[in-house]
């Protein structure tokens, strides 16, 4: 009888084997599935900011560009994601005061030399992680991870800023530090132009934030 058993037990253990394979297991939440289960928090483009901040060798340019419309993804009290489109034709100078002056350099940037505006009237970035810090002494309180997208190219950015959820408003500021030549902007790279001398702009720039959301 025990030589018959333990066949017959193999057998039945070997049949069965394929009905267990097809149900599914468990599987860990997704970053995916966490957004979809997020409140979603509209950008108050009137009540955000976003100014620039680019360096030359004889000197600096600074001005501001506008938030066209984003959503922030809130749970509980906490800001878990989001998407931000910036106008670029909103861009502005602010430095200079000249309107001859002011409208040539704005010209300029709008370009191909620079962000190509008429062709790619937008930026945007999408956060893909939000890493909680010690806030630090300008108040950070998170180190942000997102893709931006200048010129139809998509990069990774990393920067601290100071986020929160209060009363059915969401928050988030901060400073990225950018470098515009990974979105083929070079004009007056020291990187690919050696012998430009003190008309050389650097590499990066920073642009600096304030964003509004409201439930």
């Amino acid at each position: 009888m025990k030589k018959m058993f333990f066949p017959a037990l193999v057998a039945a253990v070997l049949a069965a084997a394929p009905a267990f394979a097809q149900k599914p297991m468990a599987q860990k939440t997704t970053a995916g599935t966490d957004k979809a289960a997020a409140t979603v928090y509209k950008v108050q483009p009137q009540l955000s900011t976003m100014g620039w901040l680019a360096k030359k060798v004889t000197g600096q340019h600074n001005g501001t560009v506008q938030f066209k419309e984003g959503d922030v993804l809130v749970r509980g009290n906490k800001l878990v994601g989001g998407t931000f489109t910036a106008d670029m034709n909103s861009l502005k100078v602010e430095d200079i005061k000249d309107e001859g002056t002011n409208g040539k350099l704005v010209g300029h940037l709008r370009s191909d030399d620079f962000f190509s505006i008429e062709k790619n009237p937008t930026a945007t970035f999408k956060i893909t992680s939000i890493a909680p810090i010690k806030a630090d002494a300008q108040g950070n309180n998170a180190t942000i991870t997102g893709d931006l997208t200048i010129k139809g190219i998509t990069k990774p950015v990393t920067f601290p800023a100071k986020i929160g959820v209060k009363g059915g408003l969401a928050s988030a500021s901060g400073v990225a530090t950018i470098d515009r030549t990974v979105y083929d902007i070079r004009y007056g790279s020291k990187s690919f132009f050696e012998s430009i001398g003190d008309k050389a702009i650097d590499n990066e720039f920073t642009l600096s934030f304030n964003v509004i959301a409201k439930k």
